[in-house]
């Protein structure tokens, strides 16, 4: 399946996904009550402030239009008559002026009005405030007509009844509603005004100009189309009740009794510029005081109710507001309070399955299978938790994770009874085929010890490189298996012979080149681990490169132990190799079959269990020459400066190869015997007891000629230059009885060819190998006399020699 790359992938727990699961519904909650609550409030808040608008200007505003009308009405007669009286007049002006005062005096809330409404309202102010001038124009009209003055009024209403229509348009559509039928009442009894103004104004004269008699045309058409299609219809309760008493009544029938008469005089005149007035002035100033009244009455009456509704509206909106508020607060409480309790409850379980996981997977599997690794016996059931998280989702992930963990416990036990099976087998056939080896080098010694020809001798030495070869192969199963191989040291062996017995043990040791000038020891638990290391880092060198080429093992101490370097001229490897293999060694290795089995390089694996077992690091990395180059740092706790008195110098022999073998016991084994190349891993230089007499220092790889009994009596050691004695060469003959060895040719012996044989000539040979060899050694060492002299006071005379080829 492909990997889910969604949003769930990257909210990074479940523990998070919960939270968010709780506290996203939680906000969108909280959100949604918040508005809602605001949106309430503000509708409640803002219906009450257009309600205190409309009753600090609307009300006050209603009052200074019928303070308005009736100075209008006083103003129209003063201007029919000026020779009347001006005490209603003058009194009615008072009345206007503190109507008007009033509506000025709310000038901040007039600012605070929306614009629209404040617009209207600036208006009216403005109009009202020209009134002096309109009224002095009535007094004594000088710059206008009396028509103009009257139309001035009319003109400050208009924009009063406008305002008043803006405050009526509330948010609440029941009281718009309500209030528009009020505005077309309040407009109806304006056009009533104005068309009392005129008539009063014409009822002197007797009669109406041609406009005049237009414009009260229109007055009349008009408020009686507002009061039967707008008004009227949209009335209710008392206000249609009482407005239809009004239309009903005798004054009102008067009234429009006087307009059908004005309306029908146009027909009658003779001249259409002076239209005759019908004589009904007294019934219209009754009728039209009758009806002002009763007008004014109403709209004040329905004006203050509207705002009274309104405001309890207002209130009735807050108090809404608050109630769901609190209901919404409350349950947005405890559906936050249960979401977060259930989040909580989930949460801590599944950290109790969490922690139960890792618990398992970092501390009781891996304390199981140290266990296993470490031979212990592991009962599974024990060794399990059962995890008990209720019979939900959650309660069967728990089961089937109890499950698992028994199946991975119990899959461990069998495989570590499988591995420990499987270790057991492979140590089972090593240790034969280790017998098998061994028994084999004994018979390869025996049979090294009694032949002298060199044909012969040199078969033999090729089939004791490959035996011990493959000794080194049997104990890398050995060592695969977690066991140690059977060679072991009683005292420390030097350097150099670790060195030797290291290159003994590789196919082609005649390509290694050993340099080294130090004289120390490996302590003798870490001997034969620390050959075999070194075998195997040899061998890969070896294997690696090309056959020309050499591969130089040097040694030194160094500030953190003893280090030697292995370096080979072959390919090397890419630097990320080099880094996985470092990564390899740097970390104990563990036995896994299959690894093994898909893994070639089974000698890293045995490299690195011999490095963790002393604490040795082993490090690769590219060579100058274009190889690779294997550094071993050996610790100081298993390099020993110093062997005690009774050490041997040059190595000790394996304990476990000093028993008899095939009827030969340690007194035989431990005879000189001809170097080979695997001599040392094999332990077979010898400690020289007082009573032993001293190793001839020949060497012969490939013993390819029988030393004269003369020169094998006659031979001494010379000791090497870092005042340690030499391995021993063997001679061919030594071991024999002195009836037994062949004698060399005379030396004044002509040569003739009838006594030239065979064996004449392998003497010849071997003597002539042994001189130059001699030779060789002489030039190398310095005399006998001067390294005698250099052995008391332990003085290095220089750089150690590379090894000869006899050697490794």
């Amino acid at each position: 399946m492909p990997r889910r790359t969604g949003a769930r992938r990257r909210l990074g727990s479940i523990r998070l996904s919960l939270v968010l699961l709780a506290l996203v519904p939680s906000v969108t909650l909280a959100g949604m009550w918040g508005v809602t609550t605001i949106q309430m409030f503000s509708e409640g808040l803002r219906l009450r402030d257009q309600t205190e608008l409309s009753r600090s200007t609307g009300a006050m505003g209603t009052d200074a239009t019928l303070a308005l009308q009736r100075e209008r009405s006083l103003s129209a007669a003063w201007l029919a008559s000026p020779k009347g009286s001006r005490a209603a007049l003058d009194a009615q002006r008072e009345e206007t002026d503190k109507a008007v005062a009033k509506l000025v005096g709310q000038a901040d809330a007039i600012e605070k009005a929306p614009s629209r409404i404040s617009d209207r309202l600036y208006s009216v102010l403005g109009s009202v405030g020209s009134l002096e001038y309109y009224r002095d124009q009535v007094d004594d009209p000088t710059d206008i007509t009396a028509q103009q003055a009257l139309d001035q009024y009319s003109s400050i209403i208009d924009d009063q009844i406008h305002a008043f229509q803006e405050l009526s348009q509330v948010d609440d559509g029941d009281l718009t509603s309500q209030a528009g039928p009020l505005v077309g009442l309040e407009h109806a009894a304006e056009l009533v005004s104005r068309e009392d103004a005129q008539l009063t104004l014409a009822w002197p004269t007797g009669h109406l100009d041609d406009r005049t008699w237009t414009q009260f045309t229109e007055l009349v058409n008009t408020r009686r189309w507002l009061v039967k299609d707008q008004v009227v219809p949209q009335l209710t309760g008392s206000a249609k009740a009482q407005t239809e008493r009004i239309l009903a009544s005798r004054d009102w029938q008067t009234l429009q009794s006087v307009e059908d008469q004005v309306l029908a005089s146009r027909n009658a005149g003779a001249a259409s510029d002076r239209i005759a007035l019908p004589d009904a002035q007294k019934r219209w100033s009754g009728a039209m005081d009758t009806l002002s009244e009763q007008y004014a009455g109403l709209i004040q009456q329905q004006t203050t109710g509207l705002l009274q509704r309104s405001a309890d509206k207002a209130d009735a909106l807050l108090l809404k507001a608050a109630l769901l508020s609190a209901g919404g607060l409350l349950a947005l409480l405890l559906c936050v309070g249960m979401s977060w309790r259930i989040t909580r409850s989930l949460s801590r379980r599944l950290r109790g399955l969490r922690r139960a996981a890792v618990s398992l997977a970092q501390e009781r599997l891996p304390d199981v299978v140290a266990r296993l690794e470490r031979g212990e016996t592991v009962d599974p059931e024990s060794a399990t938790t059962e995890l008990d998280y209720g019979h939900d989702e959650l309660g069967q992930v728990a089961r089937a994770f109890n499950t698992a963990q028994r199946t991975a416990v119990h899959t461990a036990v069998e495989l570590a009874d499988t591995r420990r099976g499987f270790q057991k087998i492979i140590l089972g056939i090593a240790r034969q085929s280790q017998n098998l080896v061994n028994l084999q080098l004994s018979k390869l010694d025996t049979l090294e010890r009694e032949h002298t020809d060199p044909d012969i001798l040199k078969g033999l030495y090729e089939l004791d490189s490959t035996a011990s070869q493959l000794r080194r192969y049997e104990e890398n199963l050995v060592i695969v298996s977690g066991e140690r191989p059977g060679r072991s040291w009683s005292e420390p062996v030097a350097l150099m012979d670790i060195l030797r017995s290291a290159v003994g043990e590789v196919a082609e040791y005649q390509r290694v080149e050993v340099l080294t000038e130090e004289e120390v020891y490996v302590a003798p638990p870490a001997v034969a681990d620390v050959i075999h290391l070194l075998a195997e880092l040899i061998d890969n060198a070896t294997a690696y490169s090309p056959a020309p080429s050499p591969v130089t093992v040097r040694a030194g101490m160094v500030a953190k132990g003893l280090a030697v370097e292995v370096e080979d001229r072959g390919l090397g490897m890419s630097e990320e190799d080099y880094a996985s293999f470092n990564e390899q060694l740097a970390v104990p290795p563990q036995f896994d079959v299959v690894a093994l089995a898909d893994d070639l390089r089974l000698g890293m694996f045995v490299i690195g269990r011999l490095a963790h077992r002393h604490g040795i690091a082993v490090t690769l990395r590219s060579s100058p020459y274009g190889g690779t180059t294997a550094i071993v740092l050996v610790p100081h706790e298993i390099v020993v400066r110093e062997a005690s008195g009774a050490a041997v110098k040059d190595g000790d022999a394996p304990e476990d190869e000093k028993v008899a073998v095939d009827g030969q016991d340690a007194t035989d084994a431990e005879r000189s015997e001809t170097p080979r190349p695997a001599e040392a891993s094999r332990g077979t230089e010898r400690a020289a007891g007082p009573a032993q007499e001293p190793w001839p220092l020949v060497a012969a790889r490939t013993a390819s000629a029988v030393p004269s009994a003369a020169a094998s009596a006659t031979h001494e050691v010379v000791p090497r230059r870092d005042g340690l004695a030499p391995l021993p060469r063997r001679v061919p003959q030594t071991s024999l009885v002195e009836e037994l060895r062949e004698e060399s040719a005379p030396a004044g012996d002509d040569g003739s060819l009838d006594d030239f044989t065979a064996e004449a000539a392998a003497s010849s040979l071997a003597g002539f190998q042994r001189g130059t060899l001699r030779a060789r050694d002489d030039d190398a060492e310095p005399p006998h006399d001067e390294e005698a002299a250099a052995v008391p006071r332990q003085a290095a005379a220089g750089p150690v020699p590379s090894t000869p080829p006899a050697d490794r």
